[in-house]
C-alpha cells in the first residue's frame, strides 16, 4: 500500500511558507487600507494641480506654438504645389520662406508708413466727425439723453488719452516690444515647422500601433491638408475683401484713409463670423462722419459685398477645405472665441473639421458594427 511520506525538511518548508503567508496578511490589509487609497488619491490630485499650474504658466508659449503650426500647415499647400512642378522640398520651402519674408518687408516698408499717416489723420479728424454727428437726428436724441458725443469728444481730445489706453509711454513701449517679440517667435517657428513638417508628421504617426499606422497616417494627412486649405482659403477671402474695399474707398472719395481702412478690413475679415461685419461697420461709420452720402454708399457697398462673399466667394474658396455644416461652424467659432479670443476663433473651424472627420471615419463605423 503506497502512501505519501512527508520528510522533516518538507514539513519545515511548508510551515515556513504558511508563516510567511500569515505574516503578509497584515501587509496586504495595510495596502488596501482606506488611508493608503486616500493618500495616493490626494497625491495624484496635487501632482495634477502642479502640472496644471505649469501648463498655465507657459500657456502663452503654447499658443504661439499652436499658431505657428497652424500657419505652417497653411503654407504647406504652396510648398506641395511647387513640389508637384519638379522643385525639391528644401528649395520649395526656401522659395516660400523668401516669399513670406519679402511680403513682410514690403508691408513694413511700403504700407506701414502710409497706414500710420492715415491713422494719424483719422485721429486728428475724429473730433470733427463727432461734431458733425451732432446734426444727425438720431445721434442728437442720444446725445441729449446720455451726453454721448461730449464724453467721446472729451475722451479723444484730452492729452492723457494714449496713457489711459496703453498704460503710459512705458506700458505702450513694452506692449509693442512684446508684440514684436511674439511675431518674431511665430515667424521663426512657422518656418521651422514648414521645413520639418514631413518629419514631424512621420514621428507623430510612428506613435500609433503598427496595425493601425496606415489608417492613422491617412487621416492625419487629410487633417493637415484640410487645415492648410482652410488657412489658404481664409487668406484669399480676406484679400478679396481688402482689395475690393481699397478700390471702392478710392472711388467713394475716401482715398485719404483708403489704405489704412482696407488693411483693417483685410485683417478683420480673417476672423470668422463677425470680422467682416466689424470692418464694414467701421468703414461705414467713418463714411457717415465724413459725408452722409459717402456713408450711404459705404452701407450699400458692404451689404451687397457681404452677400457676394457669403454666397459666392466663401463657398467656392472653402468647398475643398472644410466640409462641415454651418451650425457647427457657428458653434465652433463661438466656443473658440470664448476660450482663446480671436486666435481661438481662427483655430476653431479647422479643429472642428478634424474632429468631425475622425467621428465620421473612425467613431461612426465602430458604432454601426454589430
Amino acid at each position: 500500500m503506497s502512501g505519501s511520506v512527508q520528510t522533516p525538511g518538507r514539513v519545515t518548508r511548508e510551515a515556513s511558507v504558511s508563516e510567511k503567508a500569515r505574516a503578509a496578511e497584515p501587509v496586504r490589509a495595510l495596502l488596501v487600507h482606506p488611508f493608503r487609497v486616500g493618500f495616493f488619491a490626494a497625491a495624484g490630485v496635487l501632482v495634477a494641480y502642479w502640472l496644471g499650474t505649469l501648463i498655465l504658466a507657459v500657456s502663452s508659449i503654447i499658443i504661439l506654438i499652436v499658431v505657428a503650426a497652424f500657419l505652417a500647415a497653411g503654407l504647406n499647400p504652396l510648398v506641395v504645389w511647387l513640389g508637384r512642378r519638379g522643385m525639391r522640398r528644401p528649395y520649395a520651402v526656401l522659395t516660400v520662406t523668401l516669399m513670406v519674408l519679402a511680403a513682410i518687408a514690403l508691408f513694413l516698408v511700403a504700407l506701414v508708413p502710409v497706414i500710420v499717416d492715415q491713422v494719424s489723420t483719422m485721429i486728428d479728424n475724429a473730433p470733427g466727425w463727432i461734431e458733425s454727428l451732432r446734426h444727425n437726428h438720431l445721434f442728437r436724441q442720444l446725445d441729449t439723453r446720455y451726453d454721448v458725443l461730449q464724453r467721446a469728444q472729451d475722451y479723444v481730445t484730452q492729452g492723457d488719452f494714449g496713457s489711459k489706453v496703453f498704460g503710459g509711454v512705458i506700458g505702450f513701449g513694452m506692449a509693442v516690444l512684446s508684440r514684436l517679440a511674439n511675431s518674431f517667435v511665430v515667424i521663426v517657428l512657422t518656418l521651422y515647422f514648414l521645413a520639418s513638417l514631413p518629419k514631424i508628421t512621420r514621428a507623430a504617426y510612428g506613435l500609433a500601433p503598427a496595425s493601425r499606422r496606415e489608417r492613422v497616417t491617412e487621416l492625419g494627412d487629410r487633417i493637415v491638408a484640410n487645415v492648410g486649405s482652410y488657412v489658404s482659403g481664409a487668406f484669399l477671402v480676406a484679400m478679396c475683401a481688402g482689395i475690393s474695399s481699397l478700390i471702392f474707398l478710392f472711388a467713394a472719395g475716401l482715398s485719404e484713409y483708403a489704405v489704412a481702412l482696407a488693411a483693417v478690413v483685410t485683417i478683420l475679415d480673417v476672423i470668422p463670423m463677425i470680422g467682416a461685419t466689424l470692418g464694414a461697420v467701421l468703414v461705414t461709420a467713418i463714411g457717415f462722419a465724413t459725408d452722409p452720402t459717402t456713408g450711404i454708399a459705404c452701407l450699400i457697398f458692404y451689404v451687397v459685398y457681404q452677400q457676394i462673399e457669403n454666397y459666392v466667394i466663401y463657398p467656392r474658396v472653402m468647398s475643398r477645405s472644410v466640409d462641415i455644416p454651418g451650425s457647427v461652424i457657428v458653434i465652433a467659432a463661438l466656443l473658440g472665441a470664448g476660450l482663446l479670443g480671436v486666435i481661438g476663433a481662427l483655430l476653431a473651424i479647422p479643429t472642428a473639421a478634424a474632429i468631425l472627420l475622425i467621428v465620421r471615419e473612425v467613431v461612426a463605423p465602430k458604432m454601426n458594427r454589430r
